[in-house]
């Protein structure tokens, strides 16, 4: 697409407005999504003020319940009573909505902005950063942002606080680094949300034929910047993004070229839309599918095969209503966007190499699953119900060991309890399911086990999990991990980098070096699903297969309702170029120890 100055249209909202230069909408209407960032946005100032800590629950509370009514106009449902009888909208909430719908802003954020610098919300979005912290900062050295504390980080001007060492400093470096790429990114599962919500915005419009989510979405991407979103349009692609633009919500957006947008709203990322029409939507939802380096692969191969055909300049590329005529342009079979990353999958598929890649269908059963006895909220009963509903054969209850104090590791004897508690419920169930004993057991920082194993030598499996000590350095937190996965009865290693998306990154360990002794040892490592973690990443994921080392997929479920993370840890291991057969929990429970 040839390059173009981009032309912006800006709302006038006072929420979002920019105070450059604009082409204003008309006053939009008073959506759900803008309503619940203004109560999300009031919650977060409130907690800074100082406020009852109840209070800015409330608001919280509030700001989730509007928006899950995912309404383009509130005022009828104000007008007809809905929102006052909708839970968690109290009348100090509903004050502020109805504010919002009459006017268009909110008096109480206005106060709260005059009253509490804007940055400070940021500086409380970095991890293990408490409230009282960026009250102490604000306070001794008047920072007022994550630039503004980098730079005090940088100038020395922290280390004259008592507690910020240089290894404290260091390591709050870090943490403001991911803080600042949290702004501009969202996990995964954040993004799907956030798309699945401009999907149905866009659907509503009559010259909309259909809309589907590309980009890093569609590739299964753990981390998101920005949501693309192809839209087949029945009339002129350039009205319909005009309309788009215009769309409840919106406070920005800008042209890029005919038909092809990015909309922003107050709450969230970029969202471009490329709209054309039916008989070109195969091409744009290749091209906004990505990634760069597979377009330009396939496009190399395509050019090839169509000069050859034709003996003169392909099309560039050919407009085709379905994607799947590229590929059969190109001799190649289709090519799952999950791995269309540029990395060897058109290799592979010219060798007809490509992977089968797993599906939910091939699980069967989960085994990181925490119960009621730990920090979880579901009882064992409810669990193995659960796994029965999902057609599994089994499920592993993994809680956690005793030195996980602060998740309610169980002692000894609180483990042999559960067991016996495993053994009734397993009493209750047909022989096509069961209930496996295990545990999530901690790896001490000498890499011994946190249970005996004369204990771990009674249970179905073990996962081991570095839980503590993060900071060690490279040599011996992988001493660390290897001498654990040396212990005979280990079954699984949990969540092998210790990352958590977004707010921690990994820690220090050679995974090379882990990987080949786990496959030597007959040792899993986990594919941890819980959508913070993603732990192993697709790109490791694909290097344990190749190294015959086999995946684990684990919910990190607390509860029945996290059992669903198995689909989104399938989809992540499908981009790490898994099958089956490279899948742990794709066995019968006989099979798992």
């Amino acid at each position: 697409m040839q390059s173009r100055r981009p032309c912006e249209r800006r709302s006038t909202c006072h929420l979002g407005a920019s105070r450059h230069s604009s082409t204003p909408h008309p006053r939009p209407l008073m959506d759900s999504r803008t309503a619940g960032w203004v109560l999300s946005r009031i919650g977060k100032l409130l907690t800074l003020s100082g406020a009852n800590r109840f209070q800015a629950r409330a608001y919280r509370r509030a700001a989730h319940a509007v928006r899950a009514l995912a309404l383009d106009d509130l005022r009828p449902a104000l007008d007809n009573g809905a929102l006052a009888h909708t839970r968690d909208i109290g009348p100090a909430t509903l004050r502020v909505i109805q504010e919002l719908v009459e006017h268009g802003e909110s008096s109480l954020l206005t106060r709260l902005r005059h009253e509490i610098p804007e940055g400070l919300v940021e500086l409380s979005e970095i991890p293990r950063l408490r409230v009282r912290d960026v009250e102490r900062l604000h306070d001794a050295l008047g920072v007022d942002s994550l630039a503004a504390l980098e730079a005090a980080a940088h100038d020395g001007r922290l280390a004259t606080l008592p507690r910020y060492g240089p290894r404290t400093v260091a390591r709050l470096l870090q943490r403001i680094a991911l803080a600042t790429r949290a702004q501009h990114a969202r996990r995964y599962d954040q993004a799907v949300l956030e798309a699945r919500d401009v999907c149905r915005t866009i659907s509503r419009h009559p010259s909309v034929r259909e809309a589907v989510v590309a980009g890093a979405i569609r590739r299964a991407c753990d981390i998101v910047d920005e949501v693309v979103i192809v839209v087949s349009c029945t009339r002129a692609p350039d009205r319909v993004a005009a309309d788009l633009a215009r769309a409840p919500g919106v406070v920005q957006s800008t042209k890029l070229g005919p038909g092809d947008i990015t909309l922003r709203y107050v709450d969230g990322l970029p969202i471009r839309l490329a709209c054309v029409r039916p008989q070109r939507f195969g091409t744009a939802l290749w091209l906004a599918t990505g990634s760069a380096a597979h377009v330009r692969q396939l496009h190399e191969r395509l050019h090839e095969r169509l000069h050859e055909r034709l003996q003169e300049p392909p099309p560039n590329p050919p407009s085709v209503p379905d994607e799947r005529e590229i590929y059969d342009a190109c001799d190649l079979p289709f090519i799952e966007p999950e791995i269309r990353e540029g990395v060897g999958e058109i290799e592979a598929a010219a060798r007809g190499a490509l992977p089968t890649l797993v599906t939910d269908a091939d699980v069967r059963g989960a085994l990181h699953v925490h119960s009621e006895w730990s920090d979880g909220s579901s009882t064992i009963a409810d669990l193995a119900a659960a796994a029965r509903a999902r057609g599994w054969s089994y499920i592993g209850i993994s809680d956690h060991s005793r030195s996980a104090c602060y998740a309610g590791g169980l002692s000894t004897e609180a483990l042999r309890a559960q067991q016996v508690e495993i053994d009734e419920v397993n009493a209750t169930l047909p022989p096509s399911c069961r209930v496996l004993k295990g545990a999530e057991v901690d790896v001490l920082a000498d890499g011994a086990l946190d249970y005996d194993n004369e204990l771990l030598a009674g249970l179905d499996f073990v996962i081991a999990s570095v839980h503590s000590r993060f900071a060690m350095d490279r040599a011996s937190m992988t001493g660390r991990v290897l001498a654990a996965l040396d212990n005979p009865y280990v079954t699984v290693l949990g969540h092998p980098t210790g990352r958590l998306l977004l707010a921690r990154d990994p820690y220090d360990v050679d995974l090379e070096a882990v990987l080949n002794q786990a496959a030597a040892r007959g040792v899993a490592v986990e594919l941890n699903a819980d959508p913070a973690r993603l732990d192993l990443s697709w790109q490791w994921c694909r290097r344990a297969k190749a190294l015959g080392c086999q995946v684990s997929i684990g919910p990190d479920a607390h509860s029945v309702r996290g059992l669903d993370a198995m689909t989104l840890g399938v989809i992540m291991a499908r981009k790490g170029w898994l099958e089956r057969g490279d899948v742990l929990n794709s066995r019968m429970p006989s099979a798992v120890r």
